[in-house]
């Protein structure tokens, strides 16, 4: 079951979420750019995690000719990216799972956004793996996730930060501290050495940084 079900859940996910990633429309910016390097002006982007349709909705703006595929396990998130795109949508096929759910083409492009933290070592890899493997030789992958030291002294200093920004920008402080217990329980948090290792493991290649915020890193690689 998605994490993201439900009335409850869905409602204000994409103002919610502007307030916890800093920097969040410059980053879609910043991914649209790296995909448009690589992907040609009438190609098919594959972006998993697309509920809510934020990244997808400045993609199709800033690419009249590209077109889509947007998967996610959420079909609440789905309809509220149908709904955020409006017309846009008239360029998205949407698709409700996972990665394996998706079909066996080759893609222009990808991109993963604040997702990957949700999923075990394990499971990551595979999802990545899977997401290469639909990917033409040299098209571009973007991947934005929480990834941070992992030490107890580490972890503690950087989830404070990330408190502090998500209170400074109109969050409660109570919700926060809560959130942040079940991030440091629940979430696999890796490193962002051991998350690049990964994306080179799952068969990517010239794998760099391109965003860093707080606890939040991305990075841009090439299908190799």
């Amino acid at each position: 079951m998605s994490l993201f079900s439900g009335a409850a859940s869905t409602a204000g996910y994409a103002e919610r979420t502007a307030r916890l990633v800093p920097g969040l429309a410059d980053m879609h910016t910043m991914a649209g750019l790296l995909l448009a390097e690589r992907a040609p002006s009438d190609g098919t982007i594959l972006v998993l995690g697309a509920g809510g349709g934020v990244e997808l909705k400045t993609f199709a703006r800033m690419q009249p000719d590209w077109r889509f595929l947007g998967v996610d396990p959420s079909a609440d998130m789905l309809e509220k990216a149908r709904d955020h795109l409006g017309p846009l949508g008239a360029r998205v096929s949407f698709l409700e799972g996972y990665i394996d759910d998706a079909p066996d083409t080759f893609f222009d492009g990808a991109t993963c956004l604040l997702t990957l933290h949700f999923l075990s070592r394990e499971e990551r890899l595979k999802t990545l793996s899977g997401i290469r493997r639909r990917l033409r030789p040299g098209a571009a992958f973007v991947a934005v996730h929480h990834s941070f030291p992992t030490d107890p002294e580490g972890k503690d200093r950087w989830l404070a930060r990330y408190a502090a920004f998500s209170a400074e920008s109109g969050g409660s402080r109570s919700l926060t501290e809560n959130g942040l217990t079940a991030m440091k329980e629940r979430l696999p948090v890796l490193t962002p050495e051991q998350d690049a290792d990964l994306l080179r493991q799952a068969g990517f290649a010239d794998v760099e940084t391109f965003y860093a915020a707080f606890t939040f890193r991305g990075w841009v690689a090439t299908a190799g």
